[in-house]
């Protein structure tokens, strides 16, 4: 199976920064994209940003310019970095692996999820 690691979560105050990590470990697979999404308490899950393999990128509308995700030295790292936070970003932040997973007899695309990071900006 695929592992994912996540770190980087904490406590900030309004306007600071922070940058989130999420590395996938294992065999066998390779990865299409890694995600992050977020979800407060009593809202929806939103997605945050996204990498594919080719580099593409996209970001929640929220973001305005202030976050940036980037790929580590290998393709199972991925880098949130999130500057001029906000309390409204307060959050579970979640790594998603979109993986495609190798094996003898066929090839299977599969999402795996971390547990989250808890991230909390005061005012």
């Amino acid at each position: 199976q695929v592992q994912l690691m996540e770190s980087g979560g904490g406590l900030v105050q309004s306007g600071e920064s922070l940058r989130l990590y999420c590395g996938a470990s294992g065999s066998g697979f390779s990865v299409n994209a890694m995600v992050w999404y977020r979800q407060a308490p009593g809202k929806e899950r939103e997605l945050v940003a996204s990498i594919s393999n080719r580099d593409t990128i996209m970001y929640g509308d929220f973001v305005e310019g202030r976050f940036t995700i980037s790929r580590g030295n290998a393709d199972t790292a991925v880098f949130l970095q999130m500057n001029s936070l906000r309390p409204a970003d307060t959050a579970v932040y979640y790594c998603k692996a979109d993986v495609r997973i190798w094996t003898w007899d066929a090839v299977r695309d599969q999402d795996y999820w971390g547990q989250g990071t808890q991230v909390t900006v005061s005012s």
